[in-house]
């Protein structure tokens, strides 16, 4: 017999189910990032035109001077517009970063380091710290970009299989912790570089001095990546261990067999000698560092002022070649000097749908930029938030509950944040709260409710892998399996980054407390 409670579950999950595929609907019919992006630059050259005619201005509390709307549709604004389109997009913040670290992660990932090294966290892990590895791996996996979805998803069901568990709990495990978790992890990853160069665009309306490095975050997403992988482990065991518990196997699975994932003894021999290499070049970094009077420190004498800290991308883009290189010629996957530019070509090949959407982004910032209103509205914004007194853990609330939802339909982390870093980074700003707990607070928002979208090509990928063990699984399946993860590292890294503001910890190094 049925009872009324045995049947609130089912009315939950249609009601959610319903929900998504609305916004699925929705989604679809929004267009190519690239041409939102152009759509949103013709709406700020028409609103410009408008809003500088109504003579729209703010007073800057900075230096009191006052800023006016200036219209797209003027003689300077068609410079801007035309005369300028080139140097909009060769001085878009994220570009040239993401490139030089993108150089280094090619030749890591062309070599076959990025993959040995996914497949090494998980493949000799005793059976009852198999969950935690798994998610940690995930987690910190984003480092390998798509390669972590390709690799650690089917990865994740073989080794549950082979101790005895669910391949469909492996499976849900290790694409929850790399989409849910995408914005933490252990290593310092090319989308550290992405939101630090688009945070510091933001925080240059206010201040045009101000500079986010990709570091820093780095203290909180290390932290969080432990976090997330102990909340994952404890949503696994106590909850989708039910949950798949009747959930037969009934496909024939991935056809790779868990031996052929396991690594050799050359691959294990190269990932020894990639992590030797690390440790020289940190020891190499920390022996130029510590003498006082050391020319790589910074002006002011500091280490936070080296130019290693300010040019970490560079420094990261070099280590990722050198081990790169170091592992591939000891399993002979780089044989040649002409092999590493090979490798980078490749990787810059990869990055042709980042540049073709990030030339459309960048108009679409300088325009925002130059006619004054993404300012204006940050002043105001801050005027009105003040003068009601609105505590700052409120406006940490509302901005992941408003990324959060907008992640659904916009999955492209930097698609989101060009579009809403100019306003919220200098907004928070006014009410002094620094940019970089602003990027972080994002980070929370854009990965939780990834693993829930049918937007997200990830999650086709992962229903597809499903369907191969679920012959019958569909979306409505696979969302009532990640959603418990996307909850709970909502939930859990929100109330984590607030005990973390309230002790006024910092969030990476040199970043301000607060």
């Amino acid at each position: 017999m049925t009872t009324p409670n045995s049947t609130r579950p089912k009315r939950s999950m249609s009601l959610l189910l319903g929900t998504l595929q609305v916004i699925e609907r929705a989604g679809n019919k929004l267009p190519h990032p690239f041409w939102l992006f152009t759509i949103m630059a013709g709406f700020v050259i028409v609103l410009s035109a408008v809003l500088s005619a109504l003579g729209v201005s703010a007073v800057s509390p900075v230096d009191g001077e006052r800023i006016a709307v200036k219209s797209l549709l003027s003689a300077e604004g068609v410079q801007t517009i035309i005369g300028d389109a080139v140097t909009n997009f060769a001085t878009f913040p994220p570009l040239a970063l993401i490139v030089v670290v993108m150089l280094g992660v090619a030749v890591s990932e062309r070599s076959g380091l990025l993959n040995a090294m996914l497949r090494g966290s998980v493949t000799r892990v005793p059976a009852k710290w198999l969950t935690f590895v798994v998610a940690l791996t995930g987690i910190t996996g984003s480092v390998a970009s798509d390669a972590a979805y390709v690799v650690l998803i089917p990865l994740g069901a073989l080794v549950f299989k082979a101790v005895g568990r669910s391949p469909i709990l492996g499976l849900v495990v290790a694409f929850g912790s790399i989409s849910a978790g995408y914005n933490a992890s252990l290593l310092i990853t090319p989308t550290d570089a992405i939101l630090a160069g688009l945070t510091t665009s933001a925080a240059n309306f206010i201040d045009a001095g101000y500079t986010v490095t990709p570091l820093a975050n780095y203290f909180f997403s290390a932290v969080s990546a432990v976090v997330l992988a102990v909340l994952i482990t404890l949503v696994t065991e106590f909850v989708l261990t039910r949950r798949t518990a009747g959930m037969e196997a009934d496909g024939e699975g991935v056809e790779e067999h868990l031996g052929e994932m396991a690594l050799t003894g050359a691959e294990r021999r190269g990932l020894r000698n990639a992590g030797i290499t690390v440790l020289i070049v940190a020891a190499v970094l920390v022996a130029t560092l510590a003498p006082a009077a050391s020319p790589l420190r910074g002006e002011d004498g500091t280490v936070l002022g080296s130019p290693i800290i300010t040019g970490v991308a560079y420094i990261l883009g070099i280590l990722f070649l050198l081990v790169g290189v170091v592992y591939g010629r000891t399993v002979g996957t780089v044989t040649a000097a002409r092999d590493i530019p090979a490798a980078m070509t490749t990787g810059v090949r990869d990055l042709a749908p980042v540049i073709v959407l990030f030339f459309a982004a960048s108009q679409f910032l300088a325009y925002f930029k130059w006619t004054g209103i993404g300012e204006i509205v940050a002043i105001r914004g801050a005027g009105v938030l003040d003068s009601a007194g609105v505590h700052p853990i409120v406006l940490f609330l509302g901005m992941i509950v408003f990324s959060a939802a907008l992640n659904l339909l916009i999955t492209s982390g930097s698609a989101q944040w060009t579009l809403i870093a100019p306003i919220f980074v200098p907004m928070f700003m006014l009410l002094n709260v620094p940019p970089e707990a602003t990027q972080a607070v994002y980070r929370i928002a854009d990965s939780s409710t990834n693993v829930i979208s049918p937007m997200s090509p990830y999650f086709v990928m992962a229903l597809g892998f499903l369907q191969r063990y679920r012959r019958d699984a569909g979306i409505g399946t696979l969302i009532s399996l990640t959603l418990p993860i996307s909850l709970t590292i909502l939930i859990g890294w929100t109330l984590l980054f607030l005990g973390w503001w309230a002790l006024g910890i910092p969030l990476g190094p040199g970043a301000p407390v607060r």
